[in-house]
């Protein structure tokens, strides 16, 4: 169930869908106080931390996108780089659509992080340092676990409204989904370039459904500021790459996307202060004073699917991964983003945090072995190496 302490939230995310409760959307496709006052409701119950509404009229931000992508951040995530004019205009991606529900999924609580620094083998009883994953990737995979529930919602108003049409985007689809939650009064983006939900932080998800039916916009969060972050300049000061300027981050720099989205060499000027992250970062949320536990985010809670499944893993374990072994540990996740290889080379670079402040034998052996053999992926060896040499310099 959901993680909610004196609330009584709507238990609608545990049904199934031959459970929902009867559809009682608005039938009459021009009663928009109607059906966003459904909409609203509906998507509450659905469990989402926070519901809203704006048009689907173009994106304001294509020269700071443009200005963004000539400058390279957006790093090795080249598809930020495609389908530009789909992402600034949502009626490319949903022909006719006129508004948008942008809906936003806490998958975190704001506590200090958890994950134990050491892993226990429970047959061997051996001992080996742990990297860390962000947050978000958590539990089961949100791409999924988000767009089930809120298909629910396009299902319900599209099986009434009979020239409804949408579509459901989380994260992969081209759409500017951030803007489009601050259009619709959810929050503003911080100096992290991430959501901020008044009383609630940043530790949300967000994703949109773009749909075809004419809806009232809904009001800003009430205390919401036009600029959240003032002077404030915790997490420029705090990222250890220095890849956060006010209101932009340089994706060639930012740990989590080098974690996750480069698969091939890593600057090693960048990769040696990623610390025991082996999977994203979540650093600049961590500093942020929006994130600190208040009563409203105590009382929502975050959904229960973000289960705290795949936290941390032990190095040593990632450091001889294959494919098969990478799934087994995975499941269904949001991490399946990683191959083998680029896990271990990721490991290896935490090895490095790990074998600079402690001495770990099995650790370093097997960094000195994966150096060493002339069969290893190149991208694997080539970290390894730099590792070494580092640990010999």
């Amino acid at each position: 169930m959901f993680q909610l302490r004196g609330c009584r939230g709507c238990l609608g995310s545990e049904m199934e869908p031959h459970q929902a409760p009867d559809n009682n959307c608005p039938r009459n496709p021009r009663d928009s106080e109607g059906l966003s006052a459904w909409v609203m409701q509906r998507g509450r119950s659905l469990g989402f931390a926070a519901v809203g509404i704006c048009d689907a009229s173009p994106s304001s931000r294509g020269a700071a996108l443009h200005a963004w992508l000539q400058g390279h951040k957006h790093g090795a995530m080249e598809w930020m780089s495609s389908n530009i004019e789909v992402r600034l205009d949502p009626t490319k991606l949903v022909a006719g659509a006129q508004s948008i529900v942008v809906v936003a999924d806490r998958y975190h609580d704001g506590q200090p992080d958890r994950r134990p620094a050491v892993i226990t083998d429970e047959s061997t009883g051996a001992v080996s340092a742990a990297g860390r994953t962000a947050r978000y990737a958590r539990g089961r995979d949100y791409h999924r676990r988000i767009k089930k529930r809120l298909r629910r919602m396009q299902r319900e108003m599209e099986s009434v409204l009979v020239e409804c049409r949408g579509k459901v985007c989380c994260d992969i689809e081209p759409l500017m989904e951030r803007e489009m939650a601050e259009r619709a009064g959810l929050g503003r983006c911080g100096k992290h370039t991430l959501l901020i939900l008044p009383r609630l932080g940043s530790w949300v998800l967000l994703a949109c459904y773009v749909t075809t039916v004419r809806l009232r916009a809904t009001d800003p969060i009430a205390g919401l500021a036009e600029d959240p972050c003032g002077s404030c300049t915790r997490c420029i000061d705090a990222c250890p790459t220095q890849a956060i300027t006010p209101w932009s981050v340089d994706g060639s720099k930012c740990i989590s996307a080098v974690t996750i989205e480069n698969r091939e060499w890593v600057d090693p000027a960048i990769a040696s202060k990623a610390g025991d992250w082996i999977f994203g970062c979540d650093i600049c949320q961590e500093v942020c004073p929006h994130n600190q536990p208040t009563r409203v985010s105590r009382r929502i809670g975050f959904h229960h699917e973000y289960d705290g499944r795949n936290g941390s893993f032990s190095l040593v374990d990632v450091l001889g991964w294959d494919e098969l072994k990478r799934r087994a540990a995975f499941g269904p996740s949001a991490l399946n983003r990683v191959q083998a290889a680029h896990a271990r080379r990721n490991a290896v670079w935490c090895a490095l945090e790990v074998l600079e402040r402690t001495d770990d034998p099995t650790l370093e052996q097997m960094i000195r072995a994966i150096a060493a053999d002339v069969d290893e992926s190149p991208v694997v060896r080539h970290a390894a190496q730099t590792v070494v040499a580092r640990l010999e310099g």
